[in-house]
């Protein structure tokens, strides 16, 4: 836990900050257990940002400013500013910026918080395939209204595939299977009907696919998880 007497080292970003916090930890791990302490500023978009931010510094007696500011304006005023008022600064973008548009031959963009655009589709993706992982036949029905869409349907109507293939596109997908007899979950029922589809299958088709995973599981003949004869099959398609 740091303390007053620790060195105070300033984060400034225009983004999130954490391409500035990770460099930071990457160096500081160099010197062993040495404590520090740090503010981050984040979302730091103008020049009067950047001088308040300085003026906040110099009171808290900061040591060193790590920053990846990309609006030339504003980085100049970091240099300017911090250079006037004797805070030194470590200018993370900087030396990129020199080497690629070198290698480039052309001019960079000024697009604040650009990575976590460029990132955010990922990260979407992964939320929502964990979400499908942990909502997938049924489990977790109280957890539905955080769904983007919820399938229902009988046992072997692709319910899973469907929701994984959404979850990649990004959709918190959940599904609930539909079984003659039992209720659906309270949550489900709770949902706007606009956020839950209804899956259909070909009775017959569901007959074939039933008794292939009855196969598979040498089991021979219907799953009996499903019915165990075909009256039932339909049945429960008709149910769905």
């Amino acid at each position: 836990m740091a303390t007053r007497r620790d060195p105070s080292i300033f984060i400034v970003s225009d983004g999130r900050g954490d391409t500035a916090a990770q460099v930071l930890r990457a160096a500081a791990v160099q010197f062993g257990r040495r404590r520090y302490s740090v503010t981050r500023r984040a979302g730091v978009r103008t020049s009067e940002e950047v001088v308040g931010i300085l003026r906040e510094a110099r009171k808290a007696r900061a040591g060193i400013f790590f920053y990846t500011l990309v609006e030339e304006e504003v980085r100049r005023t970091m240099r300017c500013a911090s250079g006037a008022a004797l805070v030194p600064t470590v200018d993370i973008l900087g030396p990129c910026f020199t080497a690629l548009h070198d290698r480039f031959k052309s001019e960079r963009g000024a697009t604040p918080g650009l990575l976590y655009a460029l990132d955010r589709d990922r990260l979407e993706r992964m939320e929502a395939i964990d979400y499908t992982l942990q909502h997938d036949d049924g489990q977790r029905p109280h957890d539905l209204a955080r769904a983007d869409v919820v399938l229902v349907g009988v046992s072997r109507a692709s319910k899973s595939t469907a929701c994984f293939y959404l979850a990649y596109l990004g959709i918190r997908a959940a599904n609930v299977p539909l079984i003659p007899g039992i209720d659906p979950p309270p949550p489900l029922l709770a949902l706007d009907p606009g956020r839950v589809v209804g899956l259909r299958i070909n009775v017959e088709r569901l007959l074939v696919v039933r008794e292939a995973r009855a196969r598979n599981l040498g089991r021979g003949g219907l799953d009996p998880i499903s019915t165990g004869a075909r009256s039932h099959a339909r049945s429960s398609t008709r149910t769905a």
